[in-house]
C-alpha cells in the first residue's frame, strides 16, 4: 500500500502488524529506492514494517514517482526479497538480572519462564535491528520466541540508564539515554548505541543483527572503557 505524506512523500506499507516477512521486505524495498537512484528522491528510511519516502516536486512530479513506486512493488514478492548488503553481527556483553537487571523475574513469569530459561533463552536468539527510533540510535530488535509477547508494564520504570536492556512485544530495545519507560529492565550493557561525537553517531543500523552473550556483574565496569563497549561486530555475507 502505497499513501502519501504531505506534498512531498509517499509511505509504502507491507502490513499491519510487525512479523518478519513485512520487516524484510521494509528493508529490502527501502534499499531497492536507493540502489535506484531515483531523480528527485531526498532522502528515504524504514520503519518496523514501511518505507518512508522523501522527494523534491520540483524534480520529480507526485504521480510519476507513485508510478515508479507501484511498478517497484510489483516487481517481486518483497517479503520474500533478499535482506541488504553491508549488514553486519554483533555480540553485545550484557549483565541479565540482579541489579542490573531488576525486572528479569518479572518479565520471564510473564512470559511462562524460570530466570534461568529466560536467560538462555534471550541469549541464544540472534535479533534483527528492525528499525532505530523513539530516541537517537535506539534500535528495535526482534522477534525473540513467541513466549516473550508479553505486555509492556502498566507502570513507567521511572529511570532505566543508557545501555539499559528491556522487553517487551518478543522485542528488546537499547536505550541510547537515560529513560523512563515501560518496557520491562532485564540487563545493563556497556554499548553506546548514539554518540554524537561518532562519524557515525548510530553504533547500529536497521538489517544489523545482535546477539547478546551474558557476563558478570563484576566484568561490566570495564566494557564502558572497551571500544563499542565490549561488543564484537563482524560483516555478513
Amino acid at each position: 500500500m502505497i499513501r502519501t505524506v504531505g506534498v512531498d512523500g509517499f509511505v509504502i506499507s507491507f502490513g499491519d502488524k510487525l512479523h518478519e516477512a513485512s520487516n524484510r521486505a521494509a528493508l529490502a524495498f527501502r534499499a531497492a529506492i536507493e540502489d535506484a537512484r531515483i531523480d528527485g528522491v531526498l532522502e528515504t528510511s524504514s520503519t518496523l514494517v514501511s518505507a518512508y519516502v522523501r522527494f523534491d516536486p520540483l524534480a520529480c512530479s507526485h504521480a510519476d514517482l507513485h508510478l515508479r513506486l507501484s511498478r517497484l512493488i510489483d516487481a517481486q514478492d518483497w517479503a520474500m526479497a533478499v535482506l541488504p548488503q553491508g549488514r553486519r553481527f554483533w555480540r553485545v556483553p550484557v549483565v541479565l538480572g540482579g541489579a542490573h537487571g531488576p525486572q528479569l523475574a518479572l518479565a520471564a513469569q510473564a512470559a511462562g519462564l524460570t530466570e534461568a530459561e529466560a536467560i538462555l533463552s534471550i541469549s541464544q536468539s540472534r535479533l534483527r535491528v528492525q528499525t532505530i527510533g523513539f530516541a537517537p540510535g535506539m534500535p528495535y530488535l526482534g522477534e525473540l520466541p513467541g513466549a516473550w509477547d508479553i505486555p509492556r508494564k502498566t507502570d513507567l520504570n521511572p529511570k532505566v540508564p543508557a545501555g539499559g536492556l528491556c522487553v517487551a512485544l518478543r522485542q528488546l530495545v537499547l536505550f541510547p539515554v537515560e529513560t523512563q519507560t515501560g518496557w520491562h529492565h532485564i540487563g545493563q550493557t556497556a554499548v553506546r548505541v548514539f554518540d554524537a561525537q561518532a562519524d557515525a553517531p548510530f553504533m547500529l543500523r536497521p538489517g544489523d543483527e545482535v546477539q547478546f552473550s551474558p557476563v558478570g556483574p563484576q566484568d561490566l565496569a570495564p566494557l564502558f572503557n572497551a571500544p563499542n563497549g565490549g561488543a564484537e561486530v563482524e560483516m555478513m555475507p
